[in-house]
This record gives C-alpha cells, sequence and structure tokens, in this order.
C-alpha cells in the first residue's frame, strides 16, 4: 500500500500529544484524531488504514478500544504507542507494534509505513510478524532489566514456529522464479517507502 491517501487514526488522552502526532503525519497520510475511547471507536470506520492508540486512557483503556477493534473485525493495523513499558502481558493483546514514548517524527512514520506495508500480507504472514514483533520487544526489555521473561515465551514461541512452517509450506509451491518476483516485489515496496 502506498502512503496517498492512508488514513491514521490518533488516539490518545494527551490533546496536545495528540496534534504534535497529527502534525507530523499530515504530510503524508490524511490523519485524524481521538483524545478517548468512545470518540476513537465512533470516529474509526473501514477507511482507517492504522490506529496509534495510547494503552492508558480515563474511560476506555487502550487496551479495551483494541479488543473492540479487533472483536468488530476492522481490517486496520494498530501500533500502542504509550508509556507504559512492556512486559509478557502484551502477547495477548492484538496490536502489531508497540512504541513507548517519547518518541520522535521518524520512528512514528517508520510504524506507520511498515504497518501499511504489512497490510498487504496475508492473515498469516501479519500475525507472523505482529508475534515476531512482540518477542523482540520483549526480549529488549529484558536485556534492559526491566521485565523477567523467565521462560515465558514458550507459548508465543510455538505460535511462531506454526506460522513459520505454515507459510514456508504455503511457499513451497512456488517455482524459484515466481519466489524472486515477489520477494524483489516486497523488496521494491518497502525501499520505495523510504
Amino acid at each position: 500500500m502506498t502512503d496517498e491517501g492512508a488514513r491514521v487514526l490518533v488516539v490518545d488522552d494527551d490533546e496536545a500529544l495528540t496534534d504534535v502526532y497529527a502534525a507530523w503525519l499530515s504530510e503524508h497520510y490524511d490523519v485524524d484524531t481521538a483524545t478517548d475511547g468512545e470518540t476513537a471507536l465512533d470516529t474509526l470506520g473501514s477507511d482507517v488504514d492504522v490506529v496509534l492508540l495510547d494503552r492508558r486512557m480515563p474511560g476506555l483503556s487502550g487496551e479495551e478500544v483494541l479488543d473492540r477493534i479487533r472483536r468488530a473485525e476492522y481490517n486496520c493495523r494498530v501500533a500502542m504507542v504509550t508509556g507504559v513499558r512492556p512486559s509478557v502481558d502484551v502477547v495477548e493483546l492484538g496490536f502489531d507494534e508497540y512504541l513507548v514514548k517519547p518518541v520522535d517524527q521518524d520512528e512514528l512514520r517508520d510504524v506507520v509505513d511498515t504497518l501499511l506495508d504489512r497490510a498487504s500480507y496475508d492473515d498469516h504472514l501479519q500475525e507472523l510478524y505482529a508475534l515476531s514483533s512482540k518477542r523482540a520487544l520483549l526480549e529488549a526489555e529484558a536485556d534492559a532489566g526491566n521485565v523477567d521473561l523467565d521462560g515465558q515465551l514458550a507459548d508465543l514461541d510455538d505460535r511462531i514456529a506454526e506460522l513459520r512452517d505454515r507459510i514456508d509450506s504455503t511457499t513451497e509451491g512456488f517455482g524459484h522464479d515466481d519466489f524472486e518476483v515477489a520477494f524483489r516485489d516486497l523488496q521494491g515496496r518497502s525501499q520505495g517507502s523510504d
């Protein structure tokens, strides 16, 4: 997916912060903002491609908004952009990426671009990327001493392995030339979005 015409919904109870994020992103995307969960859900529609969602908000929390987005089966990618450091509880949350505040303009734009690229992938590949992102996030937190994993990622690792096997068996049907063309296409899209 290209940036042109992509719609981003920024949700944070800090209105000044939603205004900053919107200003950073509006040159490249159509941006809507919401300062609470109810407004976010009212604003959300099939035309929203990416949601940037604060995790801790009064009223409906970001986790509750995320749960409602997934239960309603909106076809959008969601990045949590929050001051809450992640712990193993994030494995069960249905987000695609997780950024810990403060974030800068480049970081925010990069995550939106990444999620827009992933939107064209099939469901299994999207899930693999989301789970791999969660695993990398938790490993970084563990390396920094912020979370003790103590073998708590076994289920996550099993699901990642299962998805990789499923994707590998799907791609076995590709001829070598077909796979090369598909890879070049993906590579070209990711370089074109830089």
